[in-house]
C-alpha cells in the first residue's frame, strides 16, 4: 500500500481537495519517513515539528469548512539551507551563523506559505552553496539516497535526497553552477533551472548578475509545475523581474501544468559535452545509450552542439566576482571560518583585474549570441545532466576525470554552467541508471525564454520513459535506509577533513 508520503504532489493536493487525505495525515507521514530515513543520509537538517503540525491542523480545518485551497494546500515542502525561513534556523552552512534564526521569510517562503504550503523543514547544502559535495561544519555531509557513502552533489543536495526518500514531495531550491540539476541527475529526482527572473530572488547581493537563480525540485515534472506556479511572479524586489507597465507578465496559471508537447515534431540537438566539457567515457557511453531508444520519438535528432567557446573563462570569472560580492568582508575578517571552497574562490577571485572582468562579460555575451543562432534551427538540446557517476563524498571535488586534471573544482560542472551563462531555462531529468546502478539524469535545454515550452517537452518525455524499466525514474531502496548505519559515524563527516 502506497504510504502517503509517497505519493505524487499532484494526487496528494487532489486527495486533500476531496477530503479524501488529510494534511494532517500527510504531514505525520513525512515526518514517520524523516525520522525512519534521515540518520543514513542527513538530507533533512533543521525542523519545528511543532510549528509544522500546527500548520497542518490549520489546513486541515480549511478544508473542512470548504474554504477556497491553494494550489499547494497541505503539502509539506522542504527549503533549501539557503533561503531564509522565519521562525526556522537558516545557515548557509556556515558556522558564522550557526544559530541564526531570520525574523521573516525569503519572499519564496512566504509565495509557498500563501499557497498552503507546510514547511517541514531545511534542507542541507555546502557551505554557501559553494560546489556540488553536499557537506559542511555545521550539519556535516548528506549522503546519496542509492548509496549514502557516495555524493549526492549540490548545493541543493538535501533537497534532492530529502525528495527521492519521500521526506518531503516539494522542495526550493538554486542553481549558479547546476547546483539544482546537478543533486537532481545524482539522486533520481527532477530539477528545473529557470530564466532569470522568472523566480524572484531578493537575496541577490547582485541582483542584475543571470547567473545565480531560485528554482523548484521534486518527483515528477507535474510536481515540479506545481510548485513552480506558487513562486513566479512579478515581484519589483529582483530587478531581473522585469516587467510591463499595468500589465502582469509571469502568471501562475501559465506553470500550473506542463504544456502539452509532441515530440514528434521537435527538431533535438543531442551532445554529450557541449564541445567543451570533461565528460567521463562511461557517461558518454551512458548517455548514447539511453538517447539510442528514444531519439526516434523526435522529428529529427542531430549530433550537434552551440558553439561553447569561452565558457570556462567566463563562468570562472564571473562567479568569482558574485563571490567578492558576497564574501569580501568575511574573508578579510574572518577566513578560519570559512571552508576550503570559499577560501579558494576568494584567493583566485582576488587576482582577476577589471580588465578580466570585461573580458568575461564579452565571452558571455558572444556565447549567448552564438546560442541564439543556433536555437533558430533546433527546438531543444539534450545533453547528460552532469560529467561524472556519484563518487564517495569523502572526495570534495573530482581533481581529474578519466586521468584528466580538472581546472577548478567546479570544472566538472560546465555541462550546467554552459547554460548558466547563455540564461537559457533547463530540466534535469531522471533517466533509469548508469552502468554503476546509480541514477542518470537527462539534461533538456530550451530556447530563450521557453520555460513553459521545456517543461512540457521534459513532461512528454517522462510520460514516454516510464514505461521502459531502463528508462524510468529509479527509486531508492528505502528499508535498506531505514536500516542503514548512521552517516554521522562515517569518518570525515563533520566538516572537510
Amino acid at each position: 500500500m502506497t504510504e502517503p508520503c509517497d505519493l505524487t504532489a499532484v494526487e496528494a493536493r487532489r486527495q486533500i481537495g476531496r477530503r479524501a487525505l488529510s494534511p494532517v495525515e500527510l504531514l505525520e507521514s513525512c515526518l514517520a519517513r524523516t525520522d525512519a530515513t534521515d540518520h543514513a543520509v542527513n538530507a533533512m537538517v533543521a525542523r519545528d515539528d511543532t510549528a509544522a503540525r500546527a500548520a497542518a491542523q490549520v489546513a486541515e480545518a480549511a478544508v473542512m469548512r470548504g474554504e477556497a485551497l491553494g494550489a499547494l494546500h497541505g503539502l509539506p515542502v522542504g527549503i533549501k539551507d539557503l533561503t531564509p525561513t522565519k521562525g526556522l534556523r537558516t545557515t548557509w552552512g556556515s558556522p558564522l551563523f550557526r544559530d541564526h534564526v531570520p525574523e521573516a521569510d525569503h519572499s519564496l517562503v512566504a509565495n509557498i506559505r500563501a499557497a498552503g504550503g507546510i514547511i517541514a523543514g531545511k534542507t542541507n547544502t555546502p557551505e554557501w552553496g559553494a560546489g556540488a559535495n553536499t557537506r559542511n561544519a555545521v550539519y556535516g555531509a548528506t549522503g546519496n539516497p542509492f548509496d549514502p557513502t557516495k555524493n549526492a552533489a549540490g548545493s541543493s543536495g538535501g533537497s534532492a535526497v530529502a525528495l527521492a526518500t519521500g521526506q518531503v514531495p516539494l522542495c526550493s531550491g538554486s542553481d549558479m553552477g547546476g547546483s539544482l540539476r546537478n543533486p537532481a541527475a545524482f539522486c533520481g529526482i527532477v530539477g528545473f533551472r529557470p530564466t532569470p527572473g522568472l523566480v524572484p530572488d531578493e537575496g541577490r547581493g547582485m541582483g542584475w548578475s543571470c547567473l545565480g537563480v531560485q528554482g523548484p525540485m521534486a518527483r515528477t515534472v507535474p510536481d515540479l509545475c506545481l510548485l513552480l506556479s506558487a513562486m513566479v511572479s512579478d515581484d519589483a524586489s529582483d530587478p531581473l523581474a522585469t516587467t510591463i507597465h499595468g500589465k502582469k507578465v509571469r502568471r501562475a496559471e501559465d506553470f500550473a501544468t506542463p504544456q502539452v508537447i509532441d515530440l514528434a515534431g521537435l527538431r533535438v540537438a543531442i551532445t554529450p559535452d557541449f564541445g567543451f566539457a570533461p565528460t567521463e567515457r562511461h557517461i558518454r557511453q551512458v548517455f548514447a545509450e539511453k538517447t539510442a531508444l528514444f531519439r526516434h520519438a523526435f522529428h529529427s535528432a542531430a549530433d550537434a552542439t552551440p558553439d561553447c567557446s569561452g565558457a570556462d573563462e567566463a563562468f570562472e570569472v564571473l562567479r568569482s566576482v558574485n563571490f567578492v560580492a558576497s564574501h569580501s568582508e568575511r574573508y578579510r575578517t574572518s577566513p578560519g571560518d570559512l571552508g576550503p571552497n570559499v577560501r579558494a574562490n576568494m584567493e583566485s577571485a582576488l587576482k582577476y583585474t577589471m580588465a578580466d572582468i570585461a573580458r568575461a562579460s564579452q565571452l558571455q555575451t558572444q556565447l549567448y549570441q552564438r546560442w541564439q543562432h543556433f536555437f533558430r534551427d533546433i527546438d531543444v538540446i539534450l545533453t547528460p545532466s552532469i560529467t561524472i557517476s556519484p563518487r564517495p563524498w569523502t572526495e570534495l571535488f573530482p581533481a581529474e576525470i578519466d586521468g584528466q586534471k580538472t581546472r577548478t573544482y567546479f570544472h566538472w560542472l560546465s555541462l550546467a554552467y554552459a547554460v548558466t551563462l547563455a540564461g537559457h531555462p533547463a530540466v534535469s531529468l531522471p533517466v533509469g541508471r548508469d552502468h554503476h546502478g546509480m541514477p542518470f539524469g537527462l539534461q533538456i535545454v530550451g530556447p530563450r525564454g521557453g520555460d513553459a515550452f521545456v517543461l512540457g517537452v521534459a513532461a512528454a518525455l517522462e510520460q514516454m520513459l516510464a514505461a521502459n524499466p531502463r528508462t524510468r525514474r529509479p527509486v531508492p531502496d528505502i528499508e535498506k535506509l531505514k536500516s542503514a548505519a548512521p552517516i554521522s559515524a562515517m569518518p570525515h563527516f563533520m566538516g572537510f577533513n
